[in-house]
């Protein structure tokens, strides 16, 4: 009984320290010890070592001799490849949409929240983060390729801790919110090549966007998320 005790608290002490990563209360090159990780969650170090090297084996941490743990710092050339990766998919994704018989049935719940007034448009980063990734999981969903739906998700996963900054700026919220519905409207009327530029442009330049992505810029977010 105690085995599935101890996994289960390994698992909660992992996702605590991903969000943790993931919302710049650790920033890349931060540095800790299990034990330091034990006290703040307030558990044995046993779940702790499990959590720690499941995430470096995912490629957010490392560890070194006589070092401790720190969590890695953003490689931009792996980012540039996954974000490769994400348009070639999604790409794919808006082919068969492109082609598919109910269309404008699909589309019908993206729609009624990406074409909307400026006044009922979401301004907080964190939540147009999440929403602006639900919006590209759904058009790679809706195209109805589990396995592509799957392998984008995962790329999705890896890229997220530097996604969620291409909202740091309030005009790049407005931007995300008139390309989505440009996107939209070009699927609604089966413009193929149209929604494939525009799909493409949008991603490219969210991939520049992060690549100004700097450490003050992150402590900057640390701030943000913590309420000043």
């Amino acid at each position: 009984m105690a085995q599935p005790q101890a996994a289960s608290l390994a698992d909660q002490v992992y996702r605590r320290l991903k969000q943790d990563i993931f919302e710049f209360v650790l920033l890349p090159h931060d540095r800790f010890s299990e034990n330091q990780i034990a006290e703040r969650y307030q558990v044995s170090r046993t779940p702790v070592r499990d959590a720690l090297y499941r995430l470096e084996r995912e490629g957010y941490l490392e560890v070194g001799f006589r070092r401790g743990w720190s969590v890695k710092p953003l490689d931009f050339a792996r980012i540039d490849e996954l974000y490769e990766v994400r348009i070639t998919l999604e790409c794919a994704a808006l082919e068969k949409l492109c082609a598919a018989v109910d269309l404008r049935e699909l589309l019908a719940p993206l729609c009624k929240l990406w074409l909307v007034p400026e006044a009922e448009r979401e301004t907080a980063m964190q939540v147009m983060a999440e929403l602006d990734e639900a919006f590209h999981c759904e058009l790679v969903r809706l195209a109805g390729n589990g396995e592509m739906t799957r392998m984008h998700q995962e790329v999705c996963e890896r890229i997220r801790i530097v996604r969620r900054l291409d909202f740091y700026k309030s005009h790049r919220i407005a931007q995300t919110y008139e390309e989505h519905a440009d996107i939209l409207r070009a699927l609604l009327s089966r413009r193929r090549d149209e929604s494939l530029r525009m799909l493409r442009a949008h991603i490219e330049q969210s991939r520049q966007e992060v690549h100004k992505i700097s450490l003050s810029m992150l402590e900057a977010a640390r701030r943000t998320y913590r309420g000043g």
